[in-house]
């Protein structure tokens, strides 16, 4: 099998030739063969496609001069593997005759190099017959579309949000969640695309294939890539918002994000992964919250169907669980939205054994038994691992719905947890408007604060006000979690106090926050949740950079699950 990873490279010649091609979405643990092979600062979806051939038994893969870290990645997988079939197209940049003839006379060199490698013939009679079937079966199926209207209107129906893919590399698994949540994509205008059907002459079939190929909606290296907005025009009327994917680092589709971003009136969330299976996680998160926050915009239902209520008694119960890295949380609501127990533990090993820690506490506070309670909704990070409850909602939203209920004013809110960080920018109905979250570094979470606080061998509970002693400014320069222990045992060194250190700890934790919150807009009133809005010292620093006081509930931990069990009240309603 061969590999391939631009929507620009040939594969139908190869399926002629009967050799299985199929587009490289790699996603792998680490980059150790990569790091040892090629420089540091080469792309990480590159270095996954390394990695991925490394392990895998490819016969060679088809690269194209989309960038210098594929370049790069040829020269590597070259040198590496010589026995494998490796052919980079260098692709114009230009679409007109002269480009055509230039593309054409390289699949012809491509194809001499592979029937020299494989043994294999290219048979060009075979070829145009195959184009031309695939062609038929196209037609085929648009005239049986064209023929039942009824099933474009209950298709249409039947998908409630209308998504259009845009940028670089989206993989597979993005795709998928967005038709597990019901959502339509009108469109994938990413550089690797999905599906095509060529139509080529008879008389030249190679020169034809080759202009079909080089006039596809250009990517973003093409020249005629300062027309893509245009293509995004023509579907506004019935866009709800755009996924915009990235590789992290690739230039030139994040200028063509930050562009869009300004400049059309439809919303759209920026997802930039480095083909990592860590990054999972925070990726279904984030489509996830953006699919709630458009469910939101069109009056749609977050959690699906209503279903009956299991009311039992004169009183109805929702439960709420968040299921966070560090704790997971659970609260009960009556039917009237007040609070009847909530329960905070500890996270362990297992997320649904905390899950059954956090039900029986907070049922056994509120003098309840499970049939008591009319619907559960899960939250958080392990959300989708809680097998008992019945519906899932992200915890973008249900800290947006928490805060609501909590604070009706509160217009910004700053969640910090375990192992991230969130800024949430509400309307006036409490609905969230827009989000931003931070990657999947732990620096200025709460890990973070467990290590400074183990460095200075003082509890996480003494860190906050220890810090509030401070009398000398101190400057933490990096927020990565290693570099800033090393910053810290150094500071230690030289003998600077406890307090001082811990001062400078928090400052460098509120100046990553206030990017965060910058991103979605400054605008009070302002509110922090998550189990660092426990520590005075970030706190007090947050108050300071932002000239007003936070909104902390009682108990910052619980907002989140608050929020899933009011959906859990209006799914009810």
């Amino acid at each position: 099998m061969l590999g391939y990873v631009c929507k620009y490279t040939p594969m139908e010649l190869f399926t002629a030739m009967d050799t299985d091609i199929k587009r490289l979405e790699p996603s792998v643990t680490d980059f150790n063969h990569a790091d040892t092979l090629m420089h540091a600062n080469i792309c990480s979806y590159t270095k996954a496609v390394l990695e991925d051939v490394m392990e895998n038994d490819y016969e060679g893969v088809i690269l194209t001069t989309c960038c210098d870290s594929i370049r790069r990645l040829y020269d590597t997988l070259k040198s590496q593997f010589p026995d494998k079939f490796f052919f980079l197209l260098d692709i114009p940049r230009k679409v007109n005759d002269f480009a055509v003839t230039l593309y054409e006379r390289q699949l012809r060199e491509m194809i001499s190099s592979y029937e020299a490698f494989s043994g294999k013939t290219f048979d060009e009679a075979r070829f145009v017959s195959m184009m031309q079937n695939n062609a038929a079966l196209e037609k085929a199926q648009k005239t049986k579309e064209n023929a039942c209207p009824s099933k474009k209107i209950s298709d249409a129906k039947a998908s409630a949000l209308n998504i259009g893919i845009m940028g670089a590399r989206c993989n597979n698994e993005i795709r998928q969640l967005l038709t597990d949540h019901g959502v339509n994509v009108l469109f994938d205008l990413t550089c690797t695309g999905l599906g095509r059907n060529f139509s080529v002459s008879k008389e030249a079939p190679l020169t034809s294939y080759a202009a079909a190929l080089l006039n596809q909606i250009p990517c973003m290296r093409m020249l005629k890539a300062a027309s893509r907005q245009n293509l995004v025009d023509g579907f506004t009327d019935r866009l709800d918002g755009i996924l915009y994917h990235t590789v992290k680092f690739c230039d030139s589709y994040s200028y063509e994000y930050a562009d869009f971003k300004e400049h059309l009136d439809v919303p759209i969330l920026l997802i930039e992964t480095d083909s990592t299976k860590q990054c999972a996680g925070q990726v279904r998160t984030r489509v996830e919250a953006f699919i709630e926050e458009l469910q939101v915009k069109k009056g749609l239902s977050l959690t699906g169907k209503k279903i009956i209520s299991k009311r039992k008694g004169d009183t109805l119960y929702t439960l709420g669980i968040d299921s966070g890295s560090t704790s997971t949380n659970a609260v009960i609501l009556d039917e009237n939205q007040k609070i009847r127990a909530f329960s905070v533990v500890r996270t362990g090993a297992k997320s649904s054994q905390s899950a059954d820690a956090a039900l029986a506490d907070v049922l056994k506070k509120a003098g309840l038994t499970r049939d008591d309670i009319s619907l559960i909704v899960s939250t958080g990070y392990g959300r989708v691992s809680i097998p008992f409850a019945d519906k899932t909602v992200t915890e973008i939203s249900c800290h947006g719905k928490g805060a609501h209920l909590l604070f009706p004013d509160v217009r910004t809110i700053l969640d910090i947890g375990g192992q991230d960080s969130k800024a949430i920018r509400l309307n006036e109905n409490g609905e969230v408007a827009d989000f931003v979250m931070n990657d999947k570094c732990a620096a200025g979470t709460g890990r973070f604060l467990e290590m400074m606080a183990r460095s200075l061998e003082i509890s996480l509970d003494e860190l906050g006000p220890v810090s509030l002693q401070s009398k000398e400014e101190i400057e933490i320069s990096s927020m990565c979690s290693v570099f800033a222990e090393s910053e810290v045992i150094s500071l230690i060194a030289q003998n600077k106090e406890i307090a001082d250190i811990a001062h400078g700890i928090h400052k460098a934790i509120a100046g990553k926050a206030m990017s965060l919150l910058k991103r979605v807009g400054l605008n009070p009133a302002y509110m922090m949740t998550g189990g660092v809005a426990k520590n005075p010292g970030v706190v007090a620093v947050l108050e300071e950079q932002l000239g007003e006081k936070l909104h902390i509930y009682e108990e910052p931990e619980i907002v989140g699950a608050l929020g899933a069990a009011l959906y859990g009240l209006e799914e009810l309603s």
